[in-house]
């Protein structure tokens, strides 16, 4: 069992970015693929990013919602257990609570497919 605390997040203007981090403990996250979710008021939480098992290396294979890619840039430092979101050219739309999450099912990006849950950290991005 894994214990995720997010950090990093808070209020930022249209254009501007921000890096969000996913502390782990109680267990190491080498083995384990990572997302990141988002969930605004009224809609359901969704996904964000993958990033991959990786052994031995801050690298791994990642993914992204099509409504993120090119901005967004998901990593992880396994030596620091630790998964971020680097987040650029931020818009209004990306206002959410994001969260981090191990990956329990291989290749999936649904909620169900994933464990562990953060407590979440509030992102909002102003006009």
């Amino acid at each position: 069992q894994v214990q995720l605390v997010e950090s990093g997040g808070g209020l930022v203007q249209a254009g501007g970015s921000l890096r969000l981090s996913c502390a782990a403990s109680g267990r190491t996250l080498s083995s384990s693929g990572m997302g990141w979710f988002r969930q605004a008021p009224g809609k359901e939480r969704e996904f964000v990013a993958i990033i991959s098992y990786s052994f031995g290396s801050v690298y791994g294979s990642t993914y992204y919602a099509d409504s993120v890619k090119g901005r967004f840039t998901i990593s992880r430092d396994n030596a620091k257990n630790t998964v971020y979101l680097q987040m650029n050219s931020l818009k209004p739309e990306d206002t959410a609570v994001y969260y981090c999450a191990r990956q329990r099912v291989v290749r999936g990006t649904r909620p169900t497919d994933f464990d562990s849950w953060g407590q979440g950290t509030q992102v909002t991005v102003s006009s």
